[in-house]
């Protein structure tokens, strides 16, 4: 199991980073019109694209390396999500829906990441929390938006935050419950205990609760701290899953010691 959260682990960073690579391939265009952008790498001129080309070709080797690990099924899965990641930014253009894009390619590990221990996957289990994964992208991922809005809408971008607007509170709890109400929905079918519920129920609750209530739309540096905070949210669903298994094994170790030797 430890080696493969660690193929996991690096396979999320390198894919991620080859997402960003393509996002900003793409938008090269756009960025230079947003403040806060027009420093990246090739936006700002420092990179060139055949550059930036040959760099991604270095991350997405990097990523088929790591997908070479997996078993068959999984690696012939794995590439189902490449057209998500490569048309992420090209929704931008024409939908005000990108974040919903980016929720599907960003959380195509949650079902991968069963295939890999299992060789198959248990849909009624990971269809749930690949939803749950998707709801909180699009939490996270508009108010992350709010911080360019104003440029955006100079730039011609679209996103989920100039589409809420100023219901973005309002919107954003919707998908805070069903983010909440997934994640939970998933771990019922999967035989989950107590500790995962309470943790998710409670904690996770309270974490997003926490950041509807802080967030200002219309401050850059608060979206970008309420952004930011979603680690630890992921930390709070990561602890859920390891109290229950401390749990489970504890419990299991109590029945197995009551149970009279022959």
């Amino acid at each position: 199991m430890a080696t493969m959260m660690a193929l996991f682990g690096t396979g999320a960073v390198v894919m991620r980073g080859a997402g960003c690579t393509i996002n900003d391939m793409w938008d090269v265009d756009f960025d230079k019109k947003v403040e806060r952008t027009k420093t990246r790498p090739i936006a700002s001129g420092l990179v060139s694209r055949p550059k930036a080309l040959a760099f991604l070709g270095v991350q997405l080797s990097a990523g088929l390396a790591v997908l070479l690990q997996m078993n068959p099924y999984t690696i012939f899965f794995c590439f189902g999500s490449m057209p998500f990641v490569i048309m992420y930014p090209f929704m931008k253009r024409i939908t005000y829906w990108p974040q919903l894009f980016l929720g599907l390619a960003y959380n195509w590990g949650a079902l991968a990441g069963w295939s890999a221990v299992a060789g198959s996957i248990d849909w009624t289990v990971a269809l749930p929390l690949y939803a749950a994964g998707v709801s909180w992208t699009l939490v996270y991922d508009t108010v992350y938006g709010h911080q360019d809005k104003r440029d955006d809408i100079a730039a011609g971008v679209k996103s989920t935050s100039l589409l809420f607007g100023d219901h973005t509170k309002t919107v954003l709890s919707g998908f805070s419950a069903a983010t909440i109400s997934l994640m939970c929905l998933s771990g019922y079918m999967n035989g989950q205990g107590l500790p995962f519920f309470l943790t998710v129920a409670g904690a996770g609750s309270a974490h997003l609760l926490w950041q509807l209530k802080s967030v200002d739309i219309n401050s850059p540096s608060v979206c970008w701290r309420i952004f930011k905070s979603n680690a630890w949210f992921g930390a709070i669903i990561f602890s859920a899953i390891l109290a229950d298994l401390a749990y489970d094994r504890i419990t299991n170790t109590g029945d197995t010691e009551e149970q009279p030797s022959l």
